[in-house]
């Protein structure tokens, strides 16, 4: 997976899914019964909560479609909007600096243009939220947005390499979380951030070590439970069902679940309703490689890389990594078009070069086949300096290294 899930992954969007909602659907209110929450919706003070507001609910619902259809300069006005409406609330914070976290996304987070700016929204709402925490500690909507803001810049530290920055901010995200948990029952909001702590707590110190400290401090996760509450989520959330059903796509096409079915299914909803939604499309041409999918994986890597050429928000060389070596493949072992697929793996090349992701596997496997293509057409020049590439740069766990080293071995004369 080319995703790393740090442990305040979990608190990756508690907003950052306010989905639109189809003007003629209507949501029936969720039944929650109040020997399972710890606080009764009526024992809480929600006035000025803008979390809980359906007048503010029905605005944000286009706007956030905007942001994540990749309508950058649409959503932030409407976020702009909303900010001076109100200045001093950390919700129009929060929402433009999720509006750059998104142009982050689709590079994997290697282009750093957009760190200050991220890191001052991110800044803004915690100290906003804190403020109104400061004057009362059940204000469980300023918990969540603390949560929220922590735990993101705990995911851009920890992306950054800046571990020991992102262990103190994912223990206040966690700390805050723990906090909010009285509120699951005043809306569905809540639980998402639980249920990725459930889920990933179970293996997150696996990938990553050192969070082992931090997670000391809290209670252990449960797999099966966290799941299952992301999926509840993902059905009845507002603000979280999309954030939800994108961490389900990642949940389900992993090692752990084995289920990339599953997660091409959600993926095709997901693209069907943010067409222009990089990151989803290059998600959809992935499984749909995975899976064997060949007719509907060559359409979306066509468009991605049509919507690369037009230079459309989002979309560059990452996603032109992907899709050029899917389109490379398909020629070579599907089509059989050898001179296609010379092309596409060359595109696939370069794209990964001018991003700096050379060290990717896709980069590596394209020079493999690039070299296995010139053995079949007895160019040995070209098949030697793929297979160097490919020792130059790829995983030393990759059985491709062992085929470059073979080939590349002096021959007796």
């Amino acid at each position: 997976m080319k995703q790393l899930f740090y442990l305040f992954c979990l608190l990756l969007g508690p907003l950052g899914a306010l989905a639109q909602v189809p003007a003629d659907t209507v949501r029936q209110p969720r039944t929650v019964a109040l020997d399972t929450v710890a606080v009764a919706p009526q024992a809480v003070d929600t006035q000025g909560w803008l979390l809980l507001d359906p007048d503010i609910r029905g605005e944000l619902g286009g706007a956030v479609a905007n942001l994540y259809n990749f309508k950058f300069d649409r959503a932030e006005r409407q976020f702009r909007s909303l900010r001076r409406r109100y200045p001093h609330h950390p919700m129009p914070y929060f929402l433009l600096g999720l509006n750059v976290w998104w142009k982050m996304m689709p590079s994997n987070f290697t282009d750093t243009k957009y760190d200050r700016l991220f890191l001052a929204y991110m800044d803004t709402t915690i100290a906003l939220a804190k403020r109104r925490y400061d004057a009362d500690d059940k204000n469980y909507e300023a918990c969540f947005f603390l949560s929220a803001a922590y735990g993101f810049e705990a995911r851009l530290f920890g992306e950054r390499s800046s571990y020991a920055k992102a262990s103190l901010y994912s223990k206040r995200a966690l700390n805050y979380l723990e906090r909010s948990r009285e509120a699951n029952g005043l809306s569905p909001e809540f639980l998402l951030g639980q249920g990725l702590f459930n889920y990933y707590a179970d293996v997150i110190t696996e990938a990553h070590p050192w969070l082992k400290p931090v997670l000391v401090f809290f209670p252990k996760g449960n797999r099966v439970l966290g799941l299952q509450q992301v999926r509840t989520v993902a059905t009845e959330g507002f603000y979280t069902r999309t954030e939800s059903k994108i961490q389900l796509v990642d949940m389900l096409e992993s090692t752990r679940e084995k289920n990339p079915m599953g997660a091409l299914q959600i993926c095709a909803g997901l693209l069907a309703e943010f067409p222009d939604n990089a990151y989803v499309q290059r998600e959809y041409a992935k499984l749909c490689f995975v899976t064997g999918n060949i007719g509907a994986g060559e359409a979306v890597s066509r468009q991605l890389l049509d919507k690369i050429n037009l230079g459309l928000p989002g979309y560059e060389a990452t996603s032109g990594r992907y899709a050029a070596y899917y389109m490379g493949y398909y020629n070579q072992f599907i089509y059989h078009n050898l001179t296609a697929a010379k092309d596409y793996y060359l595109r696939c090349i370069v794209f990964a070069e001018i991003s700096n992701q050379t060290q990717q596997r896709y980069y590596s496997y394209a020079n493999g086949n690039l070299a296995k293509i010139a053995v079949q057409e007895h160019d040995a020049t070209a098949a030697r300096r793929y297979y160097q590439a490919v020792l130059d740069h790829a995983d030393k766990t990759l059985p491709l290294r062992a085929e470059a080293q073979q080939y590349l071995k002096p021959r007796k004369k």
